[in-house]
Protein backbone atom coordinates (compact mmCIF):
# COMPACT_ATOMS: atom_id res chain seq x y z
CA UNK A 1 0.00 0.00 0.00
CA UNK A 2 1.77 3.13 -1.19
CA UNK A 3 0.87 6.72 -0.44
CA UNK A 4 1.82 7.51 -4.06
CA UNK A 5 -1.63 6.21 -4.96
CA UNK A 6 -3.14 9.17 -3.13
CA UNK A 7 -3.12 12.23 -5.36
CA UNK A 8 -5.11 15.44 -5.71
CA UNK A 9 -6.37 14.06 -9.02
CA UNK A 10 -7.75 11.00 -7.21
CA UNK A 11 -9.45 13.19 -4.64
CA UNK A 12 -11.02 15.29 -7.38
CA UNK A 13 -12.16 12.12 -9.14
CA UNK A 14 -13.68 10.93 -5.88
CA UNK A 15 -15.61 14.20 -5.66
CA UNK A 16 -17.11 13.52 -9.09
CA UNK A 17 -18.09 9.96 -8.19
CA UNK A 18 -19.61 11.04 -4.87
CA UNK A 19 -21.98 13.52 -6.50
CA UNK A 20 -24.39 10.64 -7.05
CA UNK A 21 -24.67 9.78 -3.37
CA UNK A 22 -23.08 12.31 -0.97
CA UNK A 23 -24.29 15.82 -0.34
CA UNK A 24 -22.12 18.91 0.00
CA UNK A 25 -22.80 19.60 3.66
CA UNK A 26 -23.32 23.13 4.95
CA UNK A 27 -20.61 25.34 6.40
CA UNK A 28 -22.25 27.16 9.33
CA UNK A 29 -20.86 30.21 11.13
CA UNK A 30 -20.86 29.68 14.92
CA UNK A 31 -20.21 33.07 16.57
CA UNK A 32 -20.89 31.86 20.12
CA UNK A 33 -18.36 29.05 19.98
CA UNK A 34 -15.35 31.27 20.64
CA UNK A 35 -14.73 34.87 21.67
CA UNK A 36 -11.18 34.69 20.34
CA UNK A 37 -11.64 33.26 16.84
CA UNK A 38 -14.12 33.17 13.97
CA UNK A 39 -15.40 29.61 13.86
CA UNK A 40 -17.35 27.72 11.20
CA UNK A 41 -18.78 24.23 11.46
CA UNK A 42 -18.54 21.75 8.57
CA UNK A 43 -21.67 19.69 9.20
CA UNK A 44 -20.88 16.12 8.15
CA UNK A 45 -23.24 15.01 10.91
CA UNK A 46 -25.94 15.90 8.35
CA UNK A 47 -24.36 13.75 5.62
CA UNK A 48 -26.09 10.76 4.03
CA UNK A 49 -25.85 7.93 6.62
CA UNK A 50 -25.11 10.60 9.24
CA UNK A 51 -21.34 10.59 8.82
CA UNK A 52 -18.43 11.51 6.52
CA UNK A 53 -17.61 7.79 6.23
CA UNK A 54 -19.88 7.31 3.23
CA UNK A 55 -17.39 9.33 1.17
CA UNK A 56 -14.45 6.94 1.53
CA UNK A 57 -16.46 3.74 1.65
CA UNK A 58 -18.57 4.54 -1.41
CA UNK A 59 -15.58 5.69 -3.46
CA UNK A 60 -13.62 2.55 -2.58
CA UNK A 61 -16.49 0.28 -3.59
CA UNK A 62 -17.00 2.26 -6.82
CA UNK A 63 -13.48 1.22 -7.86
CA UNK A 64 -13.87 -2.51 -7.20
CA UNK A 65 -13.95 -4.85 -10.17
CA UNK A 66 -16.89 -7.11 -10.95
CA UNK A 67 -14.79 -10.06 -9.73
CA UNK A 68 -14.04 -8.33 -6.40
CA UNK A 69 -17.71 -7.41 -5.96
CA UNK A 70 -18.76 -10.95 -6.83
CA UNK A 71 -16.81 -12.29 -3.85
CA UNK A 72 -18.73 -9.94 -1.58
CA UNK A 73 -17.32 -7.13 0.53
CA UNK A 74 -16.43 -7.27 4.21
CA UNK A 75 -15.57 -4.46 6.61
CA UNK A 76 -15.04 -3.72 10.28
CA UNK A 77 -16.56 -0.66 11.84
CA UNK A 78 -17.82 0.98 15.02
CA UNK A 79 -20.87 1.89 12.96
CA UNK A 80 -20.33 4.79 10.56
CA UNK A 81 -18.03 3.09 8.05
CA UNK A 82 -20.42 0.15 8.24
CA UNK A 83 -23.27 2.21 6.87
CA UNK A 84 -21.14 3.64 4.06
CA UNK A 85 -19.98 0.19 2.99
CA UNK A 86 -23.51 -1.20 3.25
CA UNK A 87 -24.89 1.61 1.10
CA UNK A 88 -22.13 1.23 -1.50
CA UNK A 89 -22.62 -2.53 -1.68
CA UNK A 90 -26.38 -2.11 -1.97
CA UNK A 91 -25.95 0.31 -4.89
CA UNK A 92 -23.64 -2.15 -6.68
CA UNK A 93 -25.72 -5.20 -5.75
CA UNK A 94 -22.95 -6.90 -3.79
CA UNK A 95 -23.15 -8.94 -0.59
CA UNK A 96 -21.85 -7.03 2.45
CA UNK A 97 -20.74 -8.45 5.79
CA UNK A 98 -19.94 -5.94 8.51
CA UNK A 99 -18.10 -6.88 11.70
CA UNK A 100 -18.92 -4.52 14.55
CA UNK A 101 -17.90 -4.47 18.24
CA UNK A 102 -20.77 -5.63 20.40
CA UNK A 103 -20.61 -2.30 22.25
CA UNK A 104 -21.58 -0.42 19.09
CA UNK A 105 -24.70 1.74 19.50
CA UNK A 106 -27.92 -0.04 18.58
CA UNK A 107 -28.85 2.81 16.24
CA UNK A 108 -25.71 2.20 14.15
CA UNK A 109 -26.28 -1.56 14.07
CA UNK A 110 -29.88 -1.23 12.92
CA UNK A 111 -29.03 1.47 10.37
CA UNK A 112 -26.38 -0.81 8.86
CA UNK A 113 -28.87 -3.66 8.60
CA UNK A 114 -31.35 -1.32 6.91
CA UNK A 115 -29.02 -1.08 3.89
CA UNK A 116 -29.11 -4.85 3.48
CA UNK A 117 -25.80 -5.75 5.12
CA UNK A 118 -25.21 -8.78 7.31
CA UNK A 119 -23.92 -7.65 10.72
CA UNK A 120 -21.59 -9.81 12.84
CA UNK A 121 -21.20 -8.54 16.42
CA UNK A 122 -17.78 -9.21 17.92
CA UNK A 123 -17.06 -9.06 21.68
CA UNK A 124 -14.67 -6.23 22.57
CA UNK A 125 -13.57 -3.08 20.78
CA UNK A 126 -13.13 -1.92 17.17
CA UNK A 127 -9.72 -3.61 17.04
CA UNK A 128 -11.26 -6.95 18.02
CA UNK A 129 -13.87 -6.55 15.27
CA UNK A 130 -11.08 -5.69 12.83
CA UNK A 131 -9.13 -8.85 13.65
CA UNK A 132 -12.25 -10.98 13.23
CA UNK A 133 -13.10 -9.32 9.89
CA UNK A 134 -9.61 -10.00 8.55
CA UNK A 135 -9.87 -13.64 9.65
CA UNK A 136 -13.27 -13.99 7.97
CA UNK A 137 -11.93 -12.31 4.85
CA UNK A 138 -9.15 -14.90 4.54
CA UNK A 139 -11.49 -17.81 5.22
CA UNK A 140 -14.26 -16.78 2.81
CA UNK A 141 -12.22 -14.94 0.19
CA UNK A 142 -14.23 -11.72 0.44
CA UNK A 143 -12.99 -8.27 -0.57
CA UNK A 144 -11.89 -6.23 2.45
CA UNK A 145 -12.85 -2.54 2.64
CA UNK A 146 -10.64 -0.99 5.30
CA UNK A 147 -12.20 1.89 7.27
CA UNK A 148 -9.14 4.16 7.07
CA UNK A 149 -5.86 2.60 5.93
CA UNK A 150 -6.56 2.58 2.19
CA UNK A 151 -5.62 5.23 -0.41
CA UNK A 152 -9.04 5.13 -2.11
CA UNK A 153 -10.87 5.48 1.20
CA UNK A 154 -8.58 8.36 2.13
CA UNK A 155 -9.19 9.99 -1.25
CA UNK A 156 -12.92 9.86 -0.60
CA UNK A 157 -12.47 11.49 2.80
CA UNK A 158 -10.19 14.06 1.16
CA UNK A 159 -13.15 15.45 -0.76
CA UNK A 160 -14.02 17.20 2.49
CA UNK A 161 -10.80 19.18 2.18
CA UNK A 162 -11.86 20.36 -1.27
CA UNK A 163 -15.27 21.40 0.03
CA UNK A 164 -13.84 23.26 3.01
CA UNK A 165 -11.55 25.32 0.74
CA UNK A 166 -14.40 25.97 -1.68
CA UNK A 167 -16.83 27.08 1.03
CA UNK A 168 -14.32 28.96 3.19
CA UNK A 169 -11.43 29.98 0.90
CA UNK A 170 -9.70 32.13 3.54
CA UNK A 171 -9.76 29.45 6.25
CA UNK A 172 -6.62 29.55 8.37
CA UNK A 173 -7.00 26.41 10.48
CA UNK A 174 -9.05 23.22 10.37
CA UNK A 175 -9.75 20.98 13.38
CA UNK A 176 -10.42 17.34 12.51
CA UNK A 177 -11.35 14.32 14.67
CA UNK A 178 -8.88 11.41 14.60
CA UNK A 179 -9.57 7.73 15.17
CA UNK A 180 -7.58 5.59 12.76
CA UNK A 181 -6.59 8.69 10.81
CA UNK A 182 -8.34 8.26 7.45
CA UNK A 183 -10.36 11.47 7.65
CA UNK A 184 -7.55 13.77 8.71
CA UNK A 185 -5.15 12.13 6.25
CA UNK A 186 -7.41 12.95 3.30
CA UNK A 187 -8.37 16.42 4.55
CA UNK A 188 -4.78 17.39 5.40
CA UNK A 189 -3.43 16.03 2.10
CA UNK A 190 -5.93 18.07 0.09
CA UNK A 191 -5.55 21.26 2.10
CA UNK A 192 -1.76 21.20 2.31
CA UNK A 193 -1.48 20.70 -1.47
CA UNK A 194 -3.94 23.47 -2.32
CA UNK A 195 -3.45 25.92 0.58
CA UNK A 196 -0.16 25.06 2.32
CA UNK A 197 -0.36 27.93 4.84
CA UNK A 198 -3.61 26.60 6.33
CA UNK A 199 -3.00 24.71 9.57
CA UNK A 200 -4.56 21.29 10.13
CA UNK A 201 -4.92 19.98 13.68
CA UNK A 202 -6.17 16.60 14.84
CA UNK A 203 -8.30 16.00 17.93
CA UNK A 204 -8.49 12.70 19.80
CA UNK A 205 -10.34 11.52 22.88
CA UNK A 206 -7.95 11.54 25.85
CA UNK A 207 -9.00 7.94 26.55
CA UNK A 208 -7.99 6.79 23.04
CA UNK A 209 -4.95 8.83 21.90
CA UNK A 210 -3.32 6.19 19.71
CA UNK A 211 -2.28 8.53 16.87
CA UNK A 212 -1.03 11.27 19.19
CA UNK A 213 1.15 8.90 21.17
CA UNK A 214 2.40 7.22 18.00
CA UNK A 215 3.41 10.52 16.42
CA UNK A 216 5.15 11.60 19.63
CA UNK A 217 7.05 8.30 19.75
CA UNK A 218 7.60 8.27 15.97
CA UNK A 219 6.46 4.67 16.05
CA UNK A 220 3.03 3.09 15.64
CA UNK A 221 1.90 2.16 19.15
CA UNK A 222 -0.99 0.01 20.35
CA UNK A 223 -3.05 1.17 23.32
CA UNK A 224 -4.11 -1.36 25.93
CA UNK A 225 -7.57 0.23 26.11
CA UNK A 226 -9.67 2.76 24.21
CA UNK A 227 -12.46 3.45 26.67
CA UNK A 228 -14.39 6.48 25.40
CA UNK A 229 -18.05 7.15 24.63
CA UNK A 230 -16.75 8.69 21.38
CA UNK A 231 -16.92 5.20 19.86
CA UNK A 232 -16.27 6.41 16.32
CA UNK A 233 -12.67 7.31 17.23
CA UNK A 234 -11.99 4.55 19.79
CA UNK A 235 -9.08 3.01 17.86
CA UNK A 236 -6.16 1.38 19.66
CA UNK A 237 -3.67 1.34 16.76
CA UNK A 238 -3.22 3.83 13.88
CA UNK A 239 -2.98 2.73 10.26
CA UNK A 240 0.33 2.37 8.45
CA UNK A 241 -0.57 4.73 5.64
CA UNK A 242 -2.46 7.17 7.85
CA UNK A 243 0.48 7.35 10.27
CA UNK A 244 2.75 8.41 7.40
CA UNK A 245 0.30 11.01 6.13
CA UNK A 246 -0.48 12.48 9.54
CA UNK A 247 3.23 12.64 10.35
CA UNK A 248 3.86 14.58 7.17
CA UNK A 249 0.85 16.86 6.77
CA UNK A 250 -0.76 17.46 10.18
CA UNK A 251 0.45 20.40 12.29
CA UNK A 252 -0.41 18.97 15.69
CA UNK A 253 -2.70 16.69 17.68
CA UNK A 254 -4.52 17.54 20.92
CA UNK A 255 -6.80 15.53 23.20
CA UNK A 256 -10.08 16.30 24.95
CA UNK A 257 -11.61 14.65 28.02
CA UNK A 258 -14.91 12.80 28.25
CA UNK A 259 -16.44 15.75 30.12
CA UNK A 260 -15.22 18.20 27.49
CA UNK A 261 -16.67 16.07 24.69
CA UNK A 262 -20.02 15.84 26.51
CA UNK A 263 -20.05 19.62 27.00
CA UNK A 264 -19.40 20.09 23.27
CA UNK A 265 -22.30 17.77 22.37
CA UNK A 266 -24.52 19.86 24.66
CA UNK A 267 -23.25 23.13 23.19
CA UNK A 268 -24.04 22.01 19.65
CA UNK A 269 -27.57 20.96 20.62
CA UNK A 270 -28.36 24.16 22.50
CA UNK A 271 -26.54 26.78 20.48
CA UNK A 272 -26.58 25.39 16.92
CA UNK A 273 -29.51 22.91 17.05
CA UNK A 274 -27.16 20.19 15.79
CA UNK A 275 -26.97 16.63 17.10
CA UNK A 276 -23.47 15.15 17.07
CA UNK A 277 -22.06 11.92 18.37
CA UNK A 278 -19.07 12.11 20.69
CA UNK A 279 -16.53 11.53 17.92
CA UNK A 280 -18.18 14.19 15.81
CA UNK A 281 -17.96 16.84 18.53
CA UNK A 282 -14.30 16.54 19.57
CA UNK A 283 -13.22 19.36 17.25
CA UNK A 284 -15.70 21.68 18.96
CA UNK A 285 -14.51 20.51 22.38
CA UNK A 286 -10.95 21.44 21.41
CA UNK A 287 -12.12 24.88 20.35
CA UNK A 288 -14.35 25.57 23.36
CA UNK A 289 -11.64 24.52 25.82
CA UNK A 290 -8.86 26.36 23.93
CA UNK A 291 -6.76 23.25 23.35
CA UNK A 292 -5.00 24.47 20.22
CA UNK A 293 -2.58 27.39 20.65
CA UNK A 294 -2.30 30.17 18.12
CA UNK A 295 -5.93 30.32 16.92
CA UNK A 296 -6.81 33.72 18.40
CA UNK A 297 -8.11 36.00 15.65
CA UNK A 298 -8.04 33.19 13.08
CA UNK A 299 -10.73 31.82 10.78
CA UNK A 300 -11.22 28.26 11.95
CA UNK A 301 -13.26 25.33 10.62
CA UNK A 302 -14.34 22.63 13.07
CA UNK A 303 -15.27 19.44 11.25
CA UNK A 304 -18.31 17.69 12.75
CA UNK A 305 -17.64 14.16 11.54
CA UNK A 306 -20.87 12.39 12.49
CA UNK A 307 -24.25 12.55 14.18
CA UNK A 308 -25.09 8.91 14.86
CA UNK A 309 -25.40 9.06 18.62
CA UNK A 310 -27.45 6.39 20.39
CA UNK A 311 -30.53 8.03 21.91
CA UNK A 312 -30.20 5.63 24.84
CA UNK A 313 -27.03 7.41 25.99
CA UNK A 314 -27.86 10.91 24.75
CA UNK A 315 -29.56 11.89 28.00
CA UNK A 316 -26.51 10.73 29.97
CA UNK A 317 -24.19 12.66 27.68
CA UNK A 318 -26.32 15.80 28.07
CA UNK A 319 -26.30 15.44 31.86
CA UNK A 320 -22.52 14.95 31.84
CA UNK A 321 -22.26 18.04 29.66
CA UNK A 322 -24.36 20.06 32.11
CA UNK A 323 -22.03 19.05 34.95
CA UNK A 324 -18.91 19.77 32.89
CA UNK A 325 -20.10 23.27 31.97
CA UNK A 326 -21.32 24.25 35.44
CA UNK A 327 -24.98 24.05 34.50
CA UNK A 328 -25.76 21.41 37.13
CA UNK A 329 -24.18 20.85 40.51
CA UNK A 330 -24.76 18.94 43.73
CA UNK A 331 -24.36 20.35 47.23
CA UNK A 332 -24.07 18.46 50.47
CA UNK A 333 -24.28 20.48 53.67
CA UNK A 334 -24.74 20.01 57.36
CA UNK A 335 -27.48 22.05 59.04
CA UNK A 336 -29.33 22.13 62.37
CA UNK A 337 -32.13 19.58 62.54
CA UNK A 338 -34.94 22.04 63.19
CA UNK A 339 -37.88 23.52 61.21
CA UNK A 340 -37.30 26.20 58.57
CA UNK A 341 -33.71 25.34 57.62
CA UNK A 342 -34.58 24.08 54.14
CA UNK A 343 -36.50 27.30 53.43
CA UNK A 344 -33.50 29.39 54.50
CA UNK A 345 -31.08 27.40 52.35
CA UNK A 346 -33.45 27.49 49.35
CA UNK A 347 -33.79 31.25 49.81
CA UNK A 348 -30.03 31.74 49.72
CA UNK A 349 -29.75 29.62 46.57
CA UNK A 350 -32.62 31.52 44.95
CA UNK A 351 -31.11 34.91 45.82
CA UNK A 352 -27.93 33.86 44.04
CA UNK A 353 -29.99 32.91 40.95
CA UNK A 354 -29.77 29.12 41.34
CA UNK A 355 -32.69 26.73 41.04
CA UNK A 356 -33.23 23.75 43.36
CA UNK A 357 -34.40 20.74 41.33
CA UNK A 358 -33.92 17.87 43.78
CA UNK A 359 -33.74 17.56 47.58
CA UNK A 360 -32.94 14.72 49.95
CA UNK A 361 -32.25 14.51 53.68
CA UNK A 362 -30.03 12.15 55.57
CA UNK A 363 -29.01 11.61 59.18
CA UNK A 364 -25.87 13.17 60.59
CA UNK A 365 -22.62 11.29 60.11
CA UNK A 366 -19.61 10.71 62.30
CA UNK A 367 -18.06 14.00 61.14
CA UNK A 368 -21.14 16.17 61.90
CA UNK A 369 -22.93 17.26 65.08
CA UNK A 370 -25.39 14.77 66.56
CA UNK A 371 -28.23 17.34 66.51
CA UNK A 372 -27.73 18.06 62.83
CA UNK A 373 -28.80 16.51 59.56
CA UNK A 374 -27.29 16.27 56.09
CA UNK A 375 -29.03 18.01 53.21
CA UNK A 376 -28.33 17.00 49.61
CA UNK A 377 -29.33 19.47 46.91
CA UNK A 378 -29.17 19.21 43.13
CA UNK A 379 -29.10 22.64 41.55
CA UNK A 380 -29.58 24.13 38.11
CA UNK A 381 -26.98 26.86 37.68
CA UNK A 382 -25.60 29.24 35.09
CA UNK A 383 -21.86 28.45 35.31
CA UNK A 384 -19.03 27.69 37.70
CA UNK A 385 -18.83 31.32 38.80
CA UNK A 386 -22.41 31.17 40.03
CA UNK A 387 -21.71 27.87 41.81
CA UNK A 388 -18.87 29.59 43.65
CA UNK A 389 -21.19 32.46 44.61
CA UNK A 390 -23.73 29.99 46.05
CA UNK A 391 -21.02 28.21 48.04
CA UNK A 392 -19.81 31.52 49.41
CA UNK A 393 -23.28 32.73 50.37
CA UNK A 394 -24.10 29.50 52.21
CA UNK A 395 -20.84 29.54 54.13
CA UNK A 396 -21.32 33.23 55.00
CA UNK A 397 -24.72 32.30 56.45
CA UNK A 398 -23.01 29.77 58.75
CA UNK A 399 -23.68 26.56 56.84
CA UNK A 400 -20.98 23.91 56.56
CA UNK A 401 -20.45 22.43 53.09
CA UNK A 402 -19.46 18.77 53.18
CA UNK A 403 -17.00 17.45 50.63
CA UNK A 404 -17.54 14.08 49.01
Amino acid sequence: MSKSKLTIENIRHAAEVLREVARKTDMIFAPKLSTNAQVWLKTENLQVTGSFKVRGAYYKISKLTAEELGRGVIACSAGNHAQGVALGAQRRKARAVICMPDIAPIAKIEATKSYGAEVRLVPGTYDDASAYAEKLCREEGMTFVHPFDDPDVIAGQGTLGLEILEQLPDVEAVLVPIGGGGLISGVAYAIKHLKPDCKVYGVQAAEAPSMKRSIEAQDKLTLSTANTFADGIAVKHPGDLTFELVNRYVDGIVTVSEDEIAAAVLFLIEQRKLVCEGAGAVSVAAMVYDKVPGLHGKKVCCLLSGGNIDVNILSRVIYRGLLASGRRTSLKLSLPDKPGQLAIVAGIVSKCGGNVINVSYGPSGVDTALASCVLNLELETRDFTQIGEIHGALEAAGYHLLRE
